[in-house]
């Protein structure tokens, strides 16, 4: 059943099996909530003691309850939209893409822009090269725009092309490039990185209707999967849907809102700070790129791409730059979260958030790097001693390794290297990248504890000394998170005095064999005492 259950004041949750992730009494069975707060955890005699007067009792029938899970790297709004946008994960090959871009262009009006997303080079034949012309012969009267699995790079047509006004003699964007054909020097169709920009900014954007309707009918898929909280990487566009529902009380979830580089200035100038809001609606940190992609090969690396000894991939902000960015972000009470994905990039932030430091600018923030997919051994024990979050999703462990393979060569061997980070006293707060991945935390618990993809749970995991244990990986999606948004006092454990966001798991992950983890159910959601999501009768 899906939508927002109302319970009693006063509940009683007994026979379960709850792991608090709290470190100071770890397991109990039975836990007492009054309106939205926990006030004790423990036996069911203990929790009971805590109640008086009316209260509800809910049996819980002995399943495994964890603390809600949070999401700390997801593109909601793109997410919600994307049942508009054609959907071209695991397509096989261009021809395939074409065939469906035609089908498309064949009920849209003239003039109407064709939006797709998750095309994978990587899974087409090696003679398959996007370019313009494939999609002009599909749809020669409309605008195609079609972006890559990773995000970063955008395969557009002629018409796409005219309505942004891009032709040969178009510059480069800073941090980006617009690919070229190496004999007439016209623009093949593909854009990367910031390059992108320069059609996105022609693309009509839905209205805050829209925004905020997609927004809401995508909340209870979430909660399916047992979401309670994201932390969203987008930008005013989403914000302004956000606090549309939060404010109509349609908001379920705890949204922790990133800033977009671009409106830095306009946020310092108005006083915002990290950390402002309440536990609904929360202002994030500034979100701000380094580099690019591993599936479009633009991450920047020290060393050339194994498949491609010209490429050390693209770096879209320079040292500079960033330290400029993180010191006035720093000094005006914003923390900030840097994309980076090579080991170059992860360098290079590194760095500059050390020099900002040294500047004399004190880290009572909670800073951050997002993805850190290949660092260099050197770097590793640097979050930790700088104070750096790692943001990392870890089903991109899976996901991506035939890539990084392929791209990365035998540094693939020190790719996601979670394991070692954690062991060198770093902070990890796990996401799923989404719309890149499914926003599902089973399948990350799944992919950190084992490091296998889910379509192949029978062969061996991919560099499994970077395994993580079940508690470990919860804890990712729940203390880790929470102190990423500075918010471990009130969420990320099952303790009194906290939010009552917790859910309840069909298996005992803690106990089962790693490869069963994926077979693992969300059997219900509750977010501030309230069932969000009931897959067990709890209404009953």
């Amino acid at each position: 059943m899906r939508g927002r259950v109302e319970m009693h004041d006063k509940t009683l949750y007994h026979d379960a099996n709850i792991h608090t992730m709290d470190p100071r009494y770890r397991r109990a069975s039975a836990m007492a909530v009054v309106d939205e707060r926990i006030i004790a955890v423990g036996t069911c005699e203990e929790a009971e003691a805590a109640l008086s007067g009316h209260y509800r009792v809910v049996d819980l029938q002995g399943f495994t309850v964890v603390p809600g899970f949070i999401d700390c790297h997801i593109h909601f709004l793109w997410y919600a939209l994307g049942a508009r946008r054609l959907n071209l994960d695991g397509v096989a090959s261009i021809g395939e893409v074409v065939r469906m871009v035609a089908e498309r262009a064949a009920q849209v009006r003239p003039g109407e822009w064709i939006l797709g997303h998750g095309w994978n080079r990587s899974l087409w034949p090696a003679a398959d090269v996007p370019t313009r012309a494939q999609l002009d012969a599909a749809s020669p009267a409309n605008p195609v725009a079609l972006t890559s699995k990773d995000g970063h790079t955008m395969w557009v047509n002629s018409p796409a092309l005219a309505v942004a006004g891009i032709d040969r003699d178009t510059p480069d964007p800073g941090g980006g490039k617009i690919e070229r054909d190496a004999r007439t020097g016209e623009p093949t169709g593909l854009l990367r990185e910031n390059a992108q920009a320069l059609v996105d900014g022609v693309i009509p954007v839905p209205g805050p209707d829209a925004c905020e309707e997609a927004i809401a009918a995508a909340i209870p898929r979430l909660h399916e999967f047992g979401v309670v909280g994201i932390h969203d990487c987008e930008d005013e566009l989403a914000f302004r849907a956000f606090q549309g529902l939060a404010a109509r009380g349609r908001l379920g979830l705890r949204v922790f809102m990133m800033i977009p580089r671009q409106n830095l200035d306009a946020a310092i100038k108005i006083g915002l700070r990290t950390g402002f809001g309440d536990s609904t609606l929360r202002v994030g940190p500034l979100k701000v790129f380094a580099d690019g992609a591993l599936g479009s090969q633009s991450a920047a690396l020290l060393e050339p791409y194994a498949s491609n000894r010209e490429n050390t991939g693209i770096l879209v902000a320079s040292r500079g730059e960033l330290e400029d960015v993180i010191f006035r972000a720093s000094q005006a009470g914003i923390a900030v979260a840097v994309h980076a994905i090579g080991d170059r990039a992860n360098r290079m932030v590194l760095d500059a958030f050390e020099a900002v430091q040294r500047r004399g600018i004190p880290f009572p923030l909670r800073h951050r790097i997002e993805h850190a997919q290949l660092v260099h051994p050197d770097d590793l024990p640097r979050f930790a001693s700088l104070g750096i979050i790692a943001s990392v999703q870890p089903v991109h462990a899976t996901s991506d390794r035939y890539m990084a393979d392929s791209h990365w060569g035998e540094r693939a061997s020190r790719a996601y290297a979670y394991r070692s980070l954690l062991a060198l006293g770093a902070r990890l707060a796990f996401g799923s990248d989404a719309p890149v991945e499914p926003p599902h935390p089973i399948e990350g618990i799944f992919a950190a504890v084992t490091r296998k993809r889910a379509d192949e749970v029978l062969l061996p995991g991919w560099h499994t000394e970077e395994c993580l244990t079940v508690e470990q990986a919860v804890s990712g999606y729940t203390l880790g998170a929470a102190y990423a948004s500075g918010e471990e006092a009130v969420k990320g454990s099952l303790s009194p005095g906290k939010l009552a966001d917790f859910v309840v798991l069909s298996q005992n992950i803690f106990a089962i064999r790693p490869d069963e983890i994926i077979q693992t159910k969300v059997l219900a959601t509750i977010m501030g005492g309230d069932v969000v999501f009931d897959g067990m009768g709890l209404r009953a």
